[in-house]
């Protein structure tokens, strides 16, 4: 990808938030990068971000495969913005019921975001700029004993977000975290419930339109007056 501009990475892209944030660093003149578990989509992205004047590159990782996402950040390059927010894809084990090897597992959304924060942080410290979003759930804040184990993995993406702001925000790096609690809109997880209402009933008032959760995070980003933002529709 040509260095000539910015580079915003979208880690964990779907067509809620992950898409919504693409238009929106896409606007403020940033070349996209899109990664995503799977390419099926991506020629759809790719299509409607270049209808936004956006100019956008797509790639496929699973962030688990550490190998191949170090791949995939290196044919990226120079990253100023990198958000991190895949969904963690495992079933979910009753709170009470998790033992270690459980719990351990969980971490494994964890671990991604560490690697890319190793990856792409020195380019940024080395220029003085640039950011690093995470989007977590609020069981970070808010005990929600129906996500199991997936609590646990939740708090500490979210303070390690809060940490790294701490330590960085002398050094003209910013990090935040978007703590959500709602169903995304336009996102697969609001398409599946919706598509079946009878088996989950409404969910009216529980939604959230990720063009607002967008502008909330370019707007941390560029006015850095805090180092999270609680999207609450519960």
């Amino acid at each position: 990808m040509p260095q000539d501009k910015r580079v915003a990475a979208i880690i964990g892209v779907g067509p809620g938030l992950g898409m919504s944030l693409a238009r929106r660093f896409g606007r403020e003149g940033f070349r996209v990068a899109l990664v995503s578990r799977g390419g099926a989509r991506h020629g759809g992205y790719l299509a409607d971000l270049a209808k936004n004047g956006v100019e956008a590159t797509a790639h496929t990782a699973d962030v688990t495969d550490a190998e191949r996402l170090a791949d995939v950040l290196a044919e990226i390059g120079d990253i100023e913005v990198a958000y991190y927010g895949p969904t963690p894809v495992q079933p979910i084990v009753p709170i009470t019921e998790v033992d270690v090897p459980i719990a351990r597992s969980a971490f494994d959304w964890v671990w991604p975001a560490v690697q890319v924060v190793h990856t792409v942080l020195p380019g940024m410290l080395a220029r003085g700029t640039g950011g690093l979003i995470f989007a977590g759930g609020l069981s970070a804040v808010r005990p929600m004993p129906a996500l199991g184990q997936l609590v646990l993995p939740t708090a500490a993406l979210r303070n390690y977000a809060l940490t790294l702001n701490a330590a960085l925000t002398d050094r003209g790096i910013y990090a935040g975290a978007l703590t959500i609690g709602g169903l995304i809109e336009r996102g697969d997880i609001h398409a599946m419930i919706t598509a079946d209402p009878a088996k989950y009933g409404t969910i009216a008032g529980h939604t959230l339109n990720p063009d607002h959760v967008a502008d909330a995070a370019w707007n941390m980003y560029q006015i850095r007056d805090r180092a999270e933002q609680v999207f609450d529709a519960f």
